[in-house]
């Protein structure tokens, strides 16, 4: 006979058991102190943030991730309800982040954070303006198209880049902790990986998207392309006395017009001259001057050539 689990009730032995193992998960190990943040109070929230960034799509992209909005008044109120409630979030993740990395005091935190999340605010207009410039650069590259509305609606690179400029935005405001968590969703959710300090300019295309990685430190011009599996990533670290890795500038530039096809790795403080060519499975840890095609030799060496066309 079967004896269901929720049938066998606690003896003595096994109480006392549980009740030792809650003690000793009780106490706070040395470990764990470091793990704690250096303020006070809560800390942000993540589905708070995925929250504003879903409305920050609404605003920017009215009509096709919410309820379909009118023209003119109608379009416009909707609009206005959103961005009350996206402030309203903002200002209050903020001030826990901000709590959560320096000891402020509560008022002083809300204070800044709703100053902050008012900047923030501010800068929505030249985010759509971006994110417009990615869909079109998207529509540029990608022969598979057939309208704009199947590239906001399905391509993960349109997710990826509204959770990167929305995080880019709040990281130059210098708020801490949160600009990672949101772009950390985004990797989550679309497998492409851009750190929020990265820069990268206007038309902006990833096509397919898995498996991309762009460090902090990359500085991207206009009009790139990057295909799945690029690595912009960091060839070493410099330490500090103490033996702990230093941040400094140590991603790549790409600068305007480059293209940079399949699982591409470009490491270090290196720069891909303007309308370069970067091709499949290539390993670059040099510059490249201006209009190169780089390229898998046939033993495996890069070939570096002018490209002119």
């Amino acid at each position: 006979m079967t004896t269901h689990i929720s049938q066998i009730s606690h003896n003595d032995r096994t109480e006392e058991t549980l009740m030792r193992i809650t003690d000793e998960l009780s106490q706070q190990t040395d470990v764990e102190r470091l793990m704690q943040p250096r303020g006070e109070g809560q800390y942000p929230s993540v589905d708070a943030l995925r929250e504003a960034v879903n409305i920050v799509k609404n605003i920017i992209f009215p009509d096709f991730f919410d309820r379909p909005h009118a023209a003119g008044e109608t379009r416009r109120y909707f609009i206005g309800v959103d961005m009350v409630l996206l402030h309203d979030i903002l200002y209050r993740e903020i001030g826990h982040a901000l709590r959560f990395d320096t000891r402020r005091e509560v008022t002083e935190a809300e204070q800044q954070g709703f100053s902050l999340a008012t900047q923030f605010m501010s800068k929505l207009p030249e985010l759509k303006r971006l994110l417009y410039s990615d869909v079109q650069a998207i529509a540029d590259n990608d022969p598979a198209v057939r309208n704009y509305a199947e590239i906001i609606l399905s391509y993960p690179v349109v997710t990826a880049m509204v959770y990167y400029r929305v995080a880019h935005a709040l990281f130059e405001l210098g708020i801490p902790v949160i600009p990672r968590m949101i772009t950390e969703q985004a990797h989550s959710l679309t497998g492409i990986d851009i750190h929020p300090g990265a820069t990268i300019g206007d038309y902006f295309a990833i096509d397919h998207g898995t498996g991309v990685v762009i460090g902090e430190t990359c500085i991207i011009g206009s009009h790139v392309t990057i295909y799945q599996g690029v690595t912009l990533g960091a060839r070493h670290f410099s330490y500090d006395e103490s033996g702990h890795p230093v941040n400094v500038p140590r991603h790549p530039i790409l600068e305007d017009n480059v293209t940079v096809y399949a699982n591409a790795t470009v490491l270090g403080r290196i720069t891909v001259g303007e309308g370069s060519v970067i091709g499949g499975n290539v390993w670059l840890t040099q510059s490249v001057p201006a209009h190169s095609r780089v390229v898998q030799g046939e033993c495996s060496h890069v070939v570096i050539s002018e490209n002119r066309n």
